[in-house]
Order: C-alpha cells, then structure tokens, then sequence
C-alpha cells in the first residue's frame, strides 16, 4: 500500500499555485508537440531532398511514436519515484539536442534515428506533467486542469504545423530545426526555475506493485478505447498536409496550417467543453468522465472517415473542426478517468502504460497508411472508425457496470 500525503488534502487544487503549475507545464507541452510536428509539414522536401519513400515517409511519424511510447512505462515509473520537474526540464534539453542533431541528417536512416532519440526524450515530460497535475488537482477541478493542460498539445500542433511548411521555403529545413533546437535551450532555465518555484504542490508517495494497475476493468477498456482514438488521430496529424498537398494543390505551408488549425481549433473547443462538463457532471454520476470519453469517441469515428473523404475542401474543414472537438471529449477526460479507479501513488506509472498503448497504437496507424499507399490514410480511416465505435460502446458499458468495484478495490473512496 502506498503512504504519504494524499492527493485530497491540502494541495488546494482552486489555489492559484495549482493552476499556476498548469501553465507552466503548459509551456512546456506546447513546445514538446512543435518539435515533434514541424516533420510532417516537410514530407514533400524530404521525398526530394532525402529521397524518402513512402513507406520512410511513415515510419517519420511511426518510429518516433513507437519509441516515445515503449519509454513511457518506464518514464511513469520514474515519476512516481524522482523529483518530477527535474526530469522534466532534462526531458527539454534533450529533445532540444535530438532537434538540433535532425538538422545534420544526410539520409532517410540518419532522419529517422534522430526521429527515435526525440520520441525517447520527449517520452519522459509527459507521464511527470499529468501526474504532477493530477496530484494537485483533486476530483472537483481535475478533468478541467488535465484538459487546460492538453491545450498545449492542440497549440503545439498548430504551430509547428505552419512553422514545418513555413521554415522548409524560408529557411531551409535544416535551419528551421537548428532554431526549434535554440528555443529548447533557452527556454529549460526559465522551465526549471518556474517549475521548482511551485513544487510544493507536488505530493510523495512510495510505490509499491505497479502492475495492480492492470486489475481495473475500467482502465483496460479505456485503455482500448484510447487505442483506437490514437490510431485515428495519428492517421490525420501525420497524413492530412500530403493529402492537402496532393489533392487540392495547396502550398507545403497553406496545407501545414489548413490540416492542423481546424482539427486544433476543435480540439481547444471539445478539451474546454469536456473538462467543464466532466467536473459537473461527476458530481451527479460518478463515472461521468468514463461516459464523456466514450461520447467523445463514438463522435470522432465518423468524422475522421469524412475528413478524408468529403466531396471539396470546406467540407473538410468542417470534418476535420467535427473531428478535433469528439476527439477532444475523449482526450479531456482519459487520463482524469484513470485517476479516478487508480491509487495515486500510481499515477505516473498508470499514464505512462496508457499513453504507451495509445502511442503504440498510431504508430502503427501511421506506418501502415504509408506502408499500403493504395488505400492511404483515406481508405483505412472507415475501418478504423467501425472498430472504434465498438471500443466506445464497450467502455460505456464496463464503467456502468464496474467503476463503483474498481474503485473500492484500490481503495478509493
């Protein structure tokens, strides 16, 4: 069992200190998702200037998934034992080091292992980032912090998706990642003195059996269901600019920021609105946050499938504004919903296995719209969503049914 202070004494989670550390984490996310997205804006240049394949062209995004995805696991394990805003800021200067060696590649295999070293270091900030969040924002506020927080992932997106087409005419690709690089080493000083500024809030536990995540019947089919939200995510982050680029004619930096700001746009949208709404309605059902990431999924399904198969190009925005805010219920409220059936002593670990099993999930989403170029991204979509609307139902159906036991098996009130 673990011991220490819990997550509902007096971290006091409406406290200006607590919201405070959202920012600041908040930052940093944001930077996090415009390294890791410039790529995808600059497959045409890579096919030109590295002589990518197609199939190279996915594993850009899939091999960078897969490996931040297996660190996770371990990173979360780290979290709930070492000092978390040390190893955020380490996780800043490192990414910013994979950034600047990116910039030296002389082939597609040279690329894609700098593309590995960025997934492994970016891997470590996120599991210490939702366990540091979850911790100071007990039950009333959580959902909302957590979905304030995964802004910064919809506004890094954004912005690297223009900055990827922008910087590749303007600066050079390789000049674009040198400045990403610059950034990262300029802003993890001010990171780290901010963040050890409001460390207080941040509780210690001692660890013990991190496996008992896995014996939640409500955090395996989440973890289900948030497989196949990623695997559809992913299809539209990573293949959505070359479907732009190739279909309606767009410029590298018109279709960067075309497939990013609507998709994000919604996102900001559906992460406010389900966070607001979680937090409300958790008050009346318990399990509210489980049944607004099943809502949230069984939406997006469908609109992912039209995103890539709309008649014209405002239709498609429209999908893609559709898709961003279902997604977003979901994101919202993923990991807030795993906190509410696990201790929090095993925080770090219990969001780093998830977000391992979403990650792992579109990498190979992504890999595999490259790998069989004949259906893309656009011809595997409708299947992904069939499979995704059963996920949601199940989900639906297992926290009705199991929240309340697996609750009081870890010892929740």
């Amino acid at each position: 069992m673990w011991s220490g202070t819990t997550a509902s004494s007096e971290t006091s989670a409406t406290s200006a200190g607590a919201w405070s550390l959202v920012g600041v984490i908040w930052l940093g996310m944001v930077l996090n998702y415009v390294d890791r997205q410039v790529a995808f804006s600059i497959f045409p240049v890579l096919r030109s200037q590295l002589a990518f394949t197609e199939s190279q062209l996915g594993l850009v995004g899939s091999i960078f998934i897969w490996t931040y995805s297996l660190v996770n696991p371990f990173a979360g394990y780290l979290a709930d034992r070492v000092r978390r805003e040390s190893l955020m800021t380490a996780s800043v200067v490192l990414w910013s080091l994979a950034a600047l060696g990116t910039a030296t590649s002389q082939s597609p295999f040279q690329f894609l292992l700098w593309r590995a070293a960025m997934g492994i270091t970016e891997a470590v900030y996120v599991p210490c980032a939702l366990s540091l969040i979850g911790m100071a924002h007990p039950g009333p506020t959580r959902s909302r912090a957590l979905a304030l927080y995964s802004t910064g992932q919809m506004t890094g997106i954004v912005a690297g998706g223009w900055f990827g087409g922008w910087m590749a005419p303007a600066l050079g690709w390789r000049a674009g990642f040198v400045v990403l690089a610059g950034v990262g080493f300029a802003f993890a000083p001010f990171f780290r003195r901010m963040l050890g500024s409001r460390s207080a809030v941040e509780v210690r536990q001692r660890v013990s059996g991190a496996g008992s995540v896995f014996s939640s019947r409500c955090y395996l089919a989440l973890t289900a269901a948030f497989i196949m939200l990623c695997a559809l995510l992913w299809m539209v982050y990573a293949w959505l600019p070359d479907f732009l680029f190739r279909r309606y004619g767009l410029t590298l930096a018109q279709a960067g920021l075309v497939a990013t700001v609507y998709t994000q746009s919604g996102s900001v949208a559906g992460l406010l609105a389900g966070g607001y709404f979680a937090d409300r309605l958790a008050k009346r059902a318990s399990a509210a946050r489980f049944y607004i990431a099943a809502a949230g999924l069984a939406l997006a399904a469908p609109c992912a499938a039209l995103t890539f198969s709309g008649p014209d190009l405002p239709i498609l925005r429209i999908c893609a504004f559709g898709f961003g805010f279902a997604s977003a219920l979901m994101v919202s409220n993923v990991f807030a919903a795993a906190y509410d059936v696990l201790q929090p002593a095993r925080y770090g670990f219990g969001g780093g296995a998830l977000n391992m099993a979403g990650g792992l999930s579109g990498g190979a989403a992504m890999f595999v719209a490259g790998y069989w170029k004949d259906l893309g991204a656009g011809g595997l979509t409708p299947y992904a969503a069939a499979v995704a609307v059963a996920a949601a139902a199940t989900l639906a159906v297992v926290a009705r049914t199991r929240f309340l036991p697996d609750r009081r098996r870890a010892g929740l009130p």
